[in-house]
């Protein structure tokens, strides 16, 4: 018998990601609160669009990965949108967030690091509804989804462990 994760929607995961990326542009004191308000509202709105697209909830727990936001030599497209909504360049923004950053919004978790071989921390983490995956027939209602997330994958494919795992986590 499988096990699957439901989920309504991921708006704890991108709100905790939204506020993570929206605390680095008030820190610097660049941005007033209506453009912040306006640029975390803009990202939460591109995210949830995007994750519309992307999440398939009869998919097992493990490995139904949902986005991975990239900041280094690139932008991420999603943040340079909402960026531009509140008339800050990609110069200003790279300014204003780390130059190595890649945040992790998975199902029921969201994590972060901060440079190419810092420590993974987590900013939420929650727990799945699981179901069963059996239907009154006796037969399976799904296949398993081999699929891993988006930070598994990366650390998967290292060549050599990361340094530390410091786990910062707030829980639902």
């Amino acid at each position: 018998m499988h096990t699957l994760c439901t989920r309504a929607s991921m708006k704890p995961e991108i709100t905790a990601a939204v506020g993570f990326l929206s605390r680095f542009l008030r820190t610097k004191g660049l941005v007033n609160d209506r453009q912040l308000q306006t640029f975390g509202q803009s990202l939460q709105d591109l995210m949830a669009e995007q994750y519309k697209h992307h999440w398939f909830p009869d998919r097992p727990c493990k490995g139904s990965g949902y986005r991975c936001i990239r900041i280094n030599h690139k932008m991420d497209p999603l943040v340079g949108q909402a960026a531009q909504r509140i008339g800050l360049s990609i110069q200003q923004l790279y300014r204003l967030l780390p130059s190595e950053l890649t945040l992790w919004v998975d199902p029921f978790e969201v994590s972060y690091r901060i440079g190419e071989d810092g420590s993974i921390c987590v900013l939420y983490e929650s727990q799945p509804v699981v179901v069963s995956n059996q239907n009154p027939g006796g037969g399976s209602l799904g296949m398993m989804d081999s699929r891993i997330s988006c930070k598994e994958e990366l650390l998967l494919g290292r060549t050599s462990p990361s340094k530390t795992y410091n786990m910062m986590t707030v829980s639902s």
